[in-house]
């Protein structure tokens, strides 16, 4: 995927590395800024991009979801200005997270959701 490009936006960390306590340290797939609007600053994101590959959707979005919540937990800590969004594919997106479960987990988790396509490399929307 082209983030630059789909985003509108600038890669500044691949992978944003974040050290937490003294042993551990997280690798979050992506850093960047990305443009609100002319007239504002930029907004500092993280992201994190899942594939969705395995015979078991369920168990895809188990991993990820605890990767995201325990991602955030670290930025907290340390980036308090940076948001992270959990990065899925198109196709996951219209079928696996339309079922009650995940989309009562993206609303109790608060998990911000970017969809993209990834043969054309683009975004194809930003929820929040």
């Amino acid at each position: 995927m082209n983030p630059t490009a789909s985003s509108r936006g600038c890669v500044k960390h691949d992978p944003l590395r974040i050290e937490f306590g003294e042993e551990d340290e997280v690798r979050i797939d992506l850093g960047a800024e990305r443009l609100l609007a002319a007239e504002k600053a930029g907004e500092k994101i993280a992201v994190e991009i899942k594939s969705f590959l395995s015979d078991s959707a369920l168990f895809d979005f188990h991993m990820a979801l605890g990767q995201f919540l325990n991602y955030r937990l670290v930025l907290e800590a340390s980036e308090k200005e940076r948001i992270l969004y959990l990065a899925v594919p198109i196709a996951a997106y219209e079928s696996f997270f339309q079922r009650d479960l995940p989309q009562a987990s993206v609303r109790q988790y608060q998990v911000k959701l970017i969809v993209y396509d990834p043969v054309d490399e683009v975004i194809a929307k930003w929820i929040n």
